[in-house]
């Protein structure tokens, strides 16, 4: 069978078990002894117990998905497939289980008993590889008038780059020599080429840029460390937290001459120019304040060595990240810590499960699930539901008394560790039910009243009948089960005769005699000894026949018959008989069969008239305390506390004839009078029993909002006992809430962002040593300053911010100033509304302003659209089972019942039923959500079966087989056979005889 959960002692000290059991090779199970005692598996192996405390001390452990790898298909032919748009694929990641402390790796079934194993590997899609695509190559160049190896190029430019292993892009270039004399010495040709450096680290604009105008080199990407910093130092000497500065950085462009030399740039320029400089924001690291000093230690008391404390300490933040700066480190942390210096902790108190008495039992909760309309009606039984509490209690051991002192204070139970007791059982409620019982028996011999004395008298015979079905709820009682008659000839002792075998006088056939055996037996039917039997009244031995051979043969005399009347009256008396019959006719000369009527034997039996005796008794009176104090002097206590006496009940008891009413004692036997009083116990008094109040629920150590509703705190006690027989009642408050007091109000801080800045281009000193970048224009930055107000509207921390007012707003962001020749439009509009259909888009549009309308490249609605759409954003959501199936349930159970009738209820143990399994639901982006939003119930249900045990089944008798012999005696067979074996534990068959499967 499976592996059970983990059970025993928090952490290695738990146990878990499984079922292990033999079964035959067609399925059914076997006796343990049919296996192979060698081969059984193990049933109990060691596991780490979890517990919830636990919860600190584990963690996962995820690393990054790697990169999207194709799955190979088994048996594909290479290149077999064609891919259309996208290839599946398989990404992987580690997922392990660690020990916080120390980063151990650990079994993974501890932190799946907190949350479920991270998924360790994820389809993911791989786009179909795209193979490089280059346009047509151009004219080849014209050869120059010079002299000496000129090389004449054509080009061709990548229109698509490779992707996912695509093919690679071909040359670009290809190059020829030109057919021209060679050239006198010193007048070669050169081929120019133009050479793009990095870009350099963003610095802020300083006088002394100004000298670079009319360069024609820019050696722009490396300046000296020293200038960049007295730039900095110069232009703001002091900034603020959250303050912006926008500088320039640039790149190198340089021609160079096919020998290597530098050139002039108007040799090597192109169109477009590469941009030579461009704005950017000078980056600033995240600033931090001083750790706090370190919290106390939170473990106050000891749990063993497994578990130690934790101590926190937290740093604030000074100023904000800016554009490529550091991003601030974690703000607080946390260690291991053991508590109080060298003193020994308190042991932390023990919690442990208690309950409350269970409650009445009850059918109509089944019902309840049902039919609502079936409550409170009368005659509800068979099978219920009763309930308690369960809660968690906190045990206190009295210091010097080493006895558990337990305060029953309900805690939360979280604290409790184990599986929690039930808090409901099946139970039955019994339907009213009238007593029933079996018919009389014959009626025994005549008895005394007492084997005390020998000799014979008057005495009575005896019939009894049982209680079939005991009453229940019912005030009747059962009638009465003995009736006597008085008889007059009254033995404790009689005669009992056997018969032994018939005995030929001589040869094997003929007449003979049977010796009779006789013993004296007691009324109980024990043998005694012959003395206390009276003279042997009859022969002890009797004649009797052995058929010859060619006689006819009767049977033995069957029993007699049951007496067809119970007592005999004028009208009718009682008889019985007993039969024989011939098993063979006789031969010729063989001695002939008796007559018909010497077939049957009849005789008189209860001979007695028709008048019996009984005792009859009235019901019990209740129990009342016994005045005299007669009865049994004893107590019993319930759960130590209510001492509750023994009283009396008593019944009246009188003999009865059958046909007229009460007769003097003397008529009934006085050894069966039933008793007229009995003790009882007095039913004690029970007081409600209710638990301390727990404590009260705890206030928020976390400031609330401002405008949040008043927090409570509530404590609550739970009824244990119900009172009953006038103990004393159970109090009406059974839950308390009250309003915190003195909780925090979170301090309200905003962000505030002042006007954006005009917008800041490279430095003209800069721009104006480039060719063809002259004009004012073009892409830069704008930033603005950002500041944290407290409530009142006074200025504050940046740290404050960060911590109370969410996401701080951007302090720059891209800008363009349009140059003469650009287009201009109009701001976006809003985005048109969306429908709730999940296939819809919307859209957004803009216009051309000023001159930009009249310009025909500015009407090209591909290079610069007037319309946007998109897909609206949608709310669809996707199931995925979660988690392994349930067993299989079987439905209709023991609660459907019919009301006022005894429960046929047995629960059906095989069958149709369902399975369940848990679904997890996703929305589109892959988040986790409520699983409501995709199914009602949370979980997913399907068809089962559980086999049901099938018993052996044999076929019916066949019919009698002819007679072995012609004559004489023979044998006559008949037969069944084996139709179904047994399985699934069903009944076994019957020992078969194998040759015929007799």
């Amino acid at each position: 069978g499976h592996w059970g959960r983990c059970v025993g002692d928090c952490g290695s000290g738990g146990v878990r078990s499984r079922a292990v059991w033999c079964t035959h090779a067609e399925g059914w199970t076997a006796f343990h002894a049919n296996c192979d005692q060698q081969d059984k598996p193990e049933s109990q192996r060691r596991c780490f117990k979890v517990c919830d405390w636990h919860l600190e001390l584990f963690e996962w452990e995820v690393s990054g998905w790697d990169r999207c790898g194709l799955v190979s298909a088994a048996g594909a032919e290479a290149g077999a497939e064609v891919c259309v748009t996208a290839q599946h694929g398989l990404q992987r990641r580690s997922v392990r289980c660690l020990q916080k402390l120390n980063r151990t790796v650990v079994s993974a079934e501890i932190c799946e008993y907190f949350t479920p194993q991270p998924p360790a590997e994820q389809a993911c899609l791989v786009p179909c590889p795209r193979d490089c695509v280059v346009s047509q190559f151009s004219g080849w160049s014209p050869c120059g008038a010079g002299c000496a190896g000129s090389l004449q190029h054509r080009t061709r430019a990548v229109i698509a780059p490779p992707l996912y292993g695509g093919a690679p892009c071909p040359n670009l270039t290809e190059s020829r020599a030109c057919g021209a004399p060679a050239c006198p010495l010193g007048e070669e040709e050169h081929t120019y080429s133009l050479r793009v450096g990095p870009w350099g680290e963003c610095r802020l604009p300083h006088p002394k840029d100004v000298e670079l105008a009319g360069r024609t080199m820019l050696d722009l990407g490396s300046d000296s460390g020293e200038r960049s910093a007295s730039g900095l130092a110069g232009s703001h000497p002091h900034r603020r937290a959250g303050e912006v500065e926008i500088g320039y950085q640039s790149r190198q462009v340089r021609c160079v001459r096919s020998d290597g030399k530098h050139a002039a740039l108007s040799l090597c320029l192109q169109d477009p120019v590469p941009v030579t400089s461009r704005s950017c924001v000078i980056p600033k690291d995240c600033a931090t304040s001083e750790w706090s000093p370190w919290s106390p230690c939170s473990r106050s008391c000891g749990w063993g060595s497994l578990a130690p404390g934790l101590r926190s300490r937290r740093r604030g933040v000074r100023s904000v990240a800016v554009g490529a700066g550091k991003p601030c480190p974690e703000l607080e942390e946390r260690e291991a810590c053991s508590g109080a210096g060298k003193a020994p902790l308190q042991p932390c108190p023990r919690f442990a499960w208690r309950t409350s008495e269970w409650k009445a039992c009850q059918v109509s909760l089944l019902l309840d699930q049902q039919d609502p309309h079936h409550q409170k009606q009368a005659g509800l039984c068979g099978g219920g539901i009763q309930t308690r509490v369960v809660y968690c209690a906190q045990i206190i051991v009295e210091l010097g008394t080493h006895r558990l002192k337990e305060v029953t204070r309900p805690v939360d139970g979280k604290l409790c560790q184990g599986p929690a007791p039930a808090t409901s059982q099946v139970c039955h409620l019994p339907c009213l039910a009238e007593c029933a019982v079996s018919s009389w028996s014959p009626w025994g011999p005549c008895l005394p009243e007492s084997c005390q004395h020998r000799h014979a008298g008057r005495g009575f015979r005896m019939r009894q009948r049982q209680v079939m079905v005991d009453p229940v709820g019912t005030l009747a009682v059962c009638p009465h089960l003995v009736e006597s008659i008085p008889c007059e000839d009254a033995r404790c002792h009689e005669w009992v005769f056997s018969e032994g075998a018939c005995v030929t006088d001589r040869g094997k056939c003929g007449p003979g005699h049977r010796v009779l055996g006789a013993a004296c037996k007691s009324r109980k039917g024990e043998e005694v000894p012959h003395h206390l039997c009276s003279e042997l009244p009859r022969p002890e031995a009797v004649p009797c026949e052995v058929p010859c051979a060619r006689d006819c043969v009767v049977s033995e005399w069957s029993p007699w018959s049951p007496c067809s009347h119970s007592c005999s009256s004028k009208n009718a008396e009682g008889t019985q008989s007993r039969s024989r019959s011939i098993l063979a006719l006789p031969a010729e000369g063989g001695k002939a069969c008796p007559p018909e009527r010497a077939l049957q034997e009849q005789r008189a039996c209860n001979e007695h008239p028709c008048m019996h005796f009984f005792w009859e008794v009235s019901p019990w009176s209740s129990c009342s305390e016994d005045v005299l104090g007669t009865a049994l002097n004893t107590t019993i206590s319930w759960s130590g506390e209510a001492t509750c006496g023994v009283g009396i009940q008593t019944r009246k008891v009188f003999c009865r004839k059958s046909s007229s009413g009460q007769v003097t004692p003397k008529r009934c036997p006085e050894s069966l009078r039933p008793e007229a009083v009995r003790p009882c116990l007095l039913p004690c008094r029970k007081d409600c029993a209710v638990t301390l109040f727990s404590e009260w629920t705890p206030c928020p150590t976390a400031c609330q909002p401002g405008n949040a509703t008043a927090v409570k705190q509530s404590r609550y006690r739970i009824i244990l006992q119900d009172s009953a027989r006038g103990g004393q009642a159970c109090p009406d408050t059974l839950y308390e809430e009250r309003e915190c007091e003195d909780v925090p109000i979170c301090p309200v801080y905003r962000w505030k962002s002042h006007r954006w800045s005009p917008c800041v281009l490279v430095p003209d000193s800069v721009r104006q040593g480039l060719p063809g970048q002259s004009e004012a224009c073009g892409h830069g930055l704008q930033s603005r300053a950002v500041t944290c107000l407290s409530e009142q509207g006074g200025s504050a921390a940046v740290g404050d911010c960060v911590q109370w007012a969410g996401a701080m707003p951007a302090l720059f962001q891209e800008c363009l100033i349009p140059c003469k020749d650009d287009c201009t439009f109009t701001p976006w509009s809003k985005f048109t509304a969306c429908s709730s259909d999940c296939d819809t888009t919307r859209s957004r549009r803009r216009s051309l302003t000023g001159r930009s309308r009249k310009r025909d490249k500015c009407q090209n609605a591909e290079v610069y659209p007037q319309v946007e759409t998109e897909p609206c954003p949608c709310e669809a959501f996707t199931s995925q089972p979660h988690g392994n199936w349930s067993d299989c349930i079987i439905r209709g159970g023991p609660s459907e019942l019919q009301l006022g009738m005894p429960s046929q209820g047995v629960a059906r143990e095989c069958g149709q039923g369902v399975r369940l399994r848990a679904i997890a639901c996703y929305d589109r982006s892959g988040r986790l959500v409520e699983p409501s939003r995709c199914s009602s119930s949370g979980y997913v249900e399907e068809p089962c079966t559980v086999p049901c045990p099938f018993d052996c089944k044999l076929s019916d008798w066949s019919s009698w087989s002819p007679c072995s012999s012609s004559c004489g005696p023979g044998v006559r067979v008949r037969s069944r056979w084996l139709k179904e074996k047994p399985y699934n534990g069903g009944r076994p068959c019957p020992k078969l005889d194998l040759k015929n499967q007799v």
